[in-house]
Parts: structure tokens; C-alpha cells; sequence
């Protein structure tokens, strides 16, 4: 995929879900290339310099990743979600050693992503094809109390499936995690946010710790975006959290303790019988020019 952008053809392809895939190069930076499904920007690839986060969310999961461990240390990883594999390769070059497995559905995604933006030789990224949930419950015993970050990135298109959004979920997850693990799931809602003080609501039933990522604006309910939520079994190793999110290009605010109450305002923990899909986005959002 180098050479002439102009001559080159857009990979694209459609998935065995139905769902369409393509793979368009950034025009001001050769080698980017992100992942769109159904017409919605998942997953953003530098292959040149995959420490190189180009979405805002992505950004933000990014520094869990570093705070998790001492920088530099292999950690035990696990992402719900492959889209472009673009945090398991972050993870592969910050911590080199880390044993990493993806659960994606579509098993022509992973096929698609494979044949034009490869994963370097040699990193231990295992994929498991499945529904995420399901998989969560066949997993090894061997991972449980092992696994140091859970990333939950699961979408349907531009929609989070509600199977994958409910207290009983995320209580699959709970016993994989070691001592200092840490689950960041990304959360897109819009105006009012009544989505994501639900997922709020339910991961603070779930777990001891929880604390949220995302921009004033999208606090004040003025638009829609991602907001990305951490948890853990122990306290979050997020001193320098703050300091991490007002230096990205696009700042963010750490939400915790009493503000993380008066954000989730009384919002229910979402159950299985209560559990919806996230809001689907205005096709506007995502609109790009040819």
C-alpha cells in the first residue's frame, strides 16, 4: 500500500456480516490509513509509527495502556473489538512482550485488515472470531486474575449491540482481571448522555473503581462523540491521568469520585433486561469528502 496514492485503488471489500469495509490513506500523511464500516470511522493505522493515535478515544485508551504497568513492561492484554488493530499494535511496540488476544466478530474484517495493513511478524496477538460475549465465557481458566487491560470496543456499524452493554457483561470480565487491571470501554452517545451515565451507572455496580475521559463539550451534552470509561477492582493508577489528557491535541477532563456521581445523576446500572444499543449518529457525522 505505498507508492502513488493518486494510482492506487481503496481497499474495500464486503464483510461476511454484510457490513461494507474500505481503507482510505490520509492525504497529508502517507502510511495513515483508517478503517471505515458502513459508512462510520472505526479504527485509525499508522504503519510507519503505530504509537501514532490519531483518534481522540483511541488517544485516551492509549494512556491507560501506559499507566497500567511501569512503562516499557509486558502486560497481558485482551480487546473486545478489533476494528484495525490499531491499540493491539500500540501495545505490541510500548511493550514489547505483551501477550495480546482479540475477540472480533467478523472473521472477513480480520482477514481484510491482515491483507493490507499486517501486523508485524513475531507479535503475540492471538484473534478469536466470535460474539465478544460469548467468547468472554469460553475463554481459558488460565486468564483469569492475569489480564491487565480489557479494551471494550464493540460495535455493530456505528451501534454498540446491548448484549455487550449490561451488568451481567461486564461481570464476565471482572474475574480476568490481575491485581492492577484495568477495563476501558468506549461509549458513544449524544445529547443528554442518557447512554453513558447508564454505562457509568453499571460499571461502578461492577467494579470498586471508575472514572471517565472525555471533553468538556461532550460533558456539557453538546454533541455527539465517545467518551471513553475506565475501571478496575483496585484503584485506578491515574495520578497523572489529568495531565496526560490536557496535553493531547484535543484536551479532555478526567471525571472521578464526587464529579463521576453528579455525572451519572442517579442513572440505573443497566441490566440485561433493560440493556438497549448505544444511539446511532447522525450519518452527517461522518460524512467525508471524495
Amino acid at each position: 500500500m505505498r507508492g502513488d496514492r493518486s494510482e492506487a485503488a481503496t481497499p474495500e471489500r464486503t464483510l461476511s456480516s454484510g457490513l461494507h469495509a474500505r481503507l482510505e490513506e490520509d492525504r497529508h500523511e502517507p502510511g495513515v490509513f483508517t478503517l471505515i464500516v458502513d459508512g462510520t470511522p472505526q479504527s485509525s493505522v499508522d504503519l510507519e509509527n503505530p504509537q501514532n493515535l490519531h483518534f481522540e478515544y483511541v488517544r485516551r485508551i492509549g494512556h491507560a495502556v501506559d499507566l497500567v504497568a511501569p512503562l516499557g513492561s509486558p502486560i497481558t492484554a485482551l480487546h473486545l473489538g478489533g476494528g484495525a488493530l490499531t491499540l493491539p499494535r500500540y501495545v505490541a511496540v510500548t511493550r514489547p512482550g505483551s501477550r495480546q488476544q482479540v475477540i472480533e466478530y467478523d472473521s472477513g474484517l480480520v482477514d481484510f485488515i491482515r491483507e493490507n495493513l499486517p501486523l508485524p511478524r513475531g507479535e503475540q496477538v492471538r484473534i478469536r472470531h466470535g460474539d465478544a460475549r460469548e467468547v468472554l465465557g469460553k475463554l481459558p481458566p488460565g486468564l483469569r486474575g492475569t489480564v491487565d487491560l480489557v479494551v471494550v470496543d464493540v460495535f455493530a456499524g456505528a451501534r454498540t449491540p446491548a448484549h455487550v452493554t449490561s451488568r451481567e457483561f461486564y461481570a464476565l470480565i471482572a474475574p480476568l482481571l490481575s491485581e492492577r487491571g484495568i477495563v476501558a470501554v468506549n461509549v458513544a452517545d449524544g445529547a443528554g448522555l442518557a447512554f453513558a451515565r447508564g454505562q457509568a451507572a453499571t460499571l461502578a455496580s461492577v467494579f470498586t473503581d471508575t472514572a471517565i475521559a472525555t471533553d468538556t463539550q461532550m460533558l456539557k451534552s453538546k454533541r455527539f462523540g465517545n467518551v471513553v470509561m475506565f475501571a478496575s477492582n483496585a484503584p485506578l493508577p491515574f495520578e497523572r491521568m489529568p495531565r496526560l489528557l490536557a496535553a493531547d491535541p484535543a484536551h479532555a477532563k478526567l471525571v472521578a469520585g464526587r464529579e463521576l456521581v453528579n455525572f451519572v445523576a442517579g442513572a440505573a446500572p443497566v441490566v440485561d433486561a433493560t440493556a438497549i444499543p448505544s444511539p446511532p449518529p447522525a450519518r452527517s457525522i461522518f460524512l467525508s469528502r471524495p
